[in-house]
Formats: C-alpha cells, sequence, structure tokens
C-alpha cells in the first residue's frame, strides 16, 4: 500500500492501527552519530497522547516509545541506519465498534477506505484514525533535535482558535512550548484558553463536537531551503499539514488576507541588519519563491470538528439499507486542536528537516557526534 512514507532525505513510515498491537514508526536517512533524544520523543507523545486531560478521550494509553532498532546500545547515538520505534496499544475497545461494522459513519473514512480497498478495518479507524499520528510525533521528535543542533531552529505552535472564540495577538518572536502548554487547551492567552475550554465542554456536554485552528512559527529557519517549482517549502509543509486529521486547509504569512491587500502593502523590503540581508517585514511567513528568506515562518491550520459525535445521523449501512445511526459507546475528543499541537510541530519540523539535509548535502559527521 503506497501513502504511508514522506521525506527524501529524512523519510518516514508510518505503520498500526487504531486496535491493533502498536504503531510506530521507521525513519531513514537520520545522520549517524546524534545522541537519540528518547525522553525528548516521549515527552512529545505525552503531550499528544489520549486522556491527558477532561477535554480530550479518555482511552487510556501510556505511549511510552519502544526503540527496536537504528540506536547503539552503548553509546546511544544513532548508527545512521534505519530506526524503528513502537508504542504498544493497550487500552483498544473493539467490542465499542460492534454495532458499526456494517454502516458507513457520517464525514468518517469507513466507505472511502472500503471503496479504495474493498475492505476496512471498522475498529477504532483502523488506520485512518488519529492513533497513527504516534509515529508522526516520535519522529518529529528527533527531526527537531537534529533542527535544533544543526542551525538552534525551534518550532512551537499553539491553539489559535476554538469555535469562534479566538486567541489575541501571540508574540511568535518569543512564543515557547512552556507558555502553550500551561493550559490544557494549549492556548498562551489564558483569558482566551478559559473562553475555548468551555465551548469544548459545551460541545461535549451536548454530544457534539467543535474545531478550529493551530497557528504555527519555526524560528531560526536559514535562507536557501526548498526547492522549485513542485519542491517548495510551501507546498510540502502543505502536503505534510493537510495530511494530519481532521485538518481543511492551510494558510503561510498573512493567507487568505493577503488576498485584499495591495502589493504595495503585502511586499517585504529588504534591509541589512548587523550586515545580514533580512526583510523588514514578514507578510510572506519567511518563504518567496517557495524558499526560505531567514524570516520566521509562519503559519496557521484549520482543523474541522471531530467525526464522531452522538447525536441522532442519518446513514447507510453496507447494503444500502437507510439507518438512523447514533454511537452508544466510545471515546472520542470533543474537539482535535489541544492534541494536534504537538502533531502540527511533528510535521512542520519533517518538513525542515528533509529540506535541510536536501540544501545542505549534509554528511553524517555534519549533525552527529562531532557537532
Amino acid at each position: 500500500m503506497s501513502g504511508n512514507s514522506r521525506g527524501d532525505r529524512f523519510r518516514v513510515t508510518t505503520f498500526g492501527e487504531s486496535h491493533g498491537g502498536g504503531v510506530g514508526v521507521v525513519i531513514d536517512g537520520c545522520p549517524a552519530g546524534v545522541p537519540f533524544p528518547l525522553a525528548e520523543i516521549a515527552a512529545q507523545l505525552a503531550r499528544r497522547r489520549p486522556g491527558q486531560s477532561h477535554l480530550s478521550t479518555q482511552r487510556k494509553e501510556d505511549d511510552l516509545p519502544e526503540l527496536l532498532s537504528g540506536v547503539c546500545p552503548e553509546t546511544g547515538a544513532t548508527l545512521g541506519t534505519p530506526i524503528t520505534l513502537v508504542v504498544r496499544n493497550k487500552d483498544a475497545r473493539s467490542a465499542h465498534y460492534k454495532d458499526m461494522a456494517n454502516l458507513y459513519r457520517p464525514s468518517h473514512a469507513d466507505y472511502t477506505y472500503e471503496a479504495r480497498f474493498g475492505l476496512r478495518a471498522p475498529s477504532g479507524g483502523g488506520r485512518a484514525s488519529a492513533r497513527e499520528t504516534v509515529g508522526r510525533v516520535a519522529a518529529g521528535a528527533l527531526a527537531q533535535t537534529l533542527l535544533r543542533r544543526a542551525h538552534g531552529v525551534e518550532i512551537v505552535a499553539w491553539v489559535d482558535q476554538v469555535g469562534d472564540v479566538y486567541a489575541a495577538d501571540v508574540d511568535e518572536a518569543a512564543i515557547t512550548s512552556e507558555a502553550v502548554d500551561a493550559h490544557a487547551v494549549r492556548c498562551p492567552d489564558i483569558a482566551a484558553a478559559t473562553e475555548m475550554e468551555a465551548t469544548i465542554v459545551a460541545a461535549r456536554a451536548a454530544g457534539d463536537s467543535v474545531g478550529g485552528s493551530i497557528r504555527c512559527v519555526a524560528r531560526g529557519v536559514p535562507p536557501g531551503w526548498g526547492a522549485p517549482v513542485f519542491d517548495k517549502i510551501t507546498a510540502d509543509l502543505a502536503g505534510a499539514l493537510m495530511s494530519l486529521p481532521a485538518t481543511r486547509g492551510v494558510e503561510f504569512g498573512e493567507g487568505f488576507a493577503a488576498t485584499t491587500m495591495r502589493g504595495s502593502a503585502h511586499n517585504d523590503a529588504f534591509t541589512t541588519s548587523d550586515g545580514a540581508i533580512v526583510t523588514a517585514t514578514n507578510r510572506s511567513g519567511g518563504v518567496q519563491g517557495g524558499i526560505t528568506t531567514g524570516a520566521p515562518l509562519r503559519m496557521r491550520v484549520g482543523f474541522k470538528p471531530v467525526a464522531t459525535i452522538f447525536k441522532p445521523q442519518q446513514t447507510v449501512t453496507n447494503t444500502g439499507e437507510e439507518v438512523t445511526f447514533q454511537p452508544a459507546k466510545g471515546r472520542h475528543d470533543p474537539c482535535v486542536l489541544p492534541r494536534a499541537v504537538p502533531m502540527v510541530e511533528a510535521m512542520v519540523a519533517l518538513v525542515l528537516a528533509d529540506h535541510m539535509l536536501r540544501a545542505l548535502g549534509a554528511r553524517d559527521s555534519d549533525l552527529g557526534s562531532s557537532s
């Protein structure tokens, strides 16, 4: 089956289903000699895992990464060979899906997977479940380590909107993960986060769900990453971010607001600072011509409401019989946004690490123990 791998120089392949034995990732192309950041990977997985707060699904998974290959047991450094990480599934409750095996849940991947492959894994959504993103987040944590070591790149994402509640302006030059994680919603504007929390709680109480958006900034990215014409950095980032479950749109810089601006208002003028060429503004979001300018990358990702709700809905069975469908059991996020923050950071890191290695033609020693 194609479509499970991403990247050229830094290539990741995820595997596993929501209710299978486990989920994980194979990472190929990581340079040798890099101290393997198992603690950082575990920390990022903890930010993504279910059951972490009253705002998420109450499925209980430890999500502790198990390293199978690619790291020297004696030194703890990468070997330059494929790295395999797995997280075992421990709290799958497939019986909750018994009554859904023969019908197509509205806005899920049930029908489309069956149309594509002739069958599907009904329990937990199988491969279409957001549980698949465990492997992405694990690989993304390693990619962030490479980016920090080589260039001091920092990637921070935060919840910008839930429903009709928006965060106030956030200082993208100073925002930290600690500020983001200070509230369960993962919005650094605490007043807005409190309103967002109430919106999520109200949606859950009504058996419904709610969407929103996440902003992300990548600071310290040097100029010159990306490639014409089809491998623009924005094209790769958009593709990576849109591959996340429930995504509906990606903006860079001023995004769709730029459609209402004049060129004279949107253009980023060049100037110098401490002898370096920089842009006076950053309305283009750190990318021009599909290649990074050296200014921070700025992006926003929109997420739809979670498809699983607990209200009656009209659908059909796999024999075409019309039925009314209402789940009696199940554990689902009423809003994907808080747990999607580390997913967004991971996908940005994976694309940037891949383009870093492409742009620099890095040898193993460039990012390994000699750094």
